[in-house]
């Protein structure tokens, strides 16, 4: 019996650290389909009238490509443009994460 509660028991600690390790490595893109794909597109790719509307670059663009993660960052937190903040409003953490989830679409 002891042995059997043994097993379970670390099957159980198996089976909740993978589903936090697939939880932690999805919030940069849960965070961005949330917060930021209305405007920046499911793909990094805003439709035209968004990006006419609110001057939203693409991700492959060039300019946007060449910025620095930390100016991303900052961009994010403390709003550029027509951007809003997001300071407040989501974690330093979540920012970060969903900076790092948008440079991946740059193609």
């Amino acid at each position: 019996m002891s042995k059997t509660i043994r097993s379970l028991s670390a099957l159980t600690a198996v089976v909740l650290l993978a589903g936090a390790a697939s939880f932690a490595q999805s919030s940069g893109e849960a965070i961005y389909k949330a917060k930021c794909q209305s405007c920046h597109g499911a793909e990094g790719t805003p439709n035209p009238g968004i990006a006419k509307a609110m001057g939203v670059k693409p991700a492959s663009d060039p300019s946007v490509k060449s910025m620095s993660e930390a100016q991303m960052i900052a961009d994010t937190t403390n709003g550029k443009g027509k951007m809003t903040a997001f300071k407040g409003k989501i974690s330093d953490a979540e920012i970060k994460a969903s900076v790092d989830y948008f440079r991946t679409l740059a193609k």
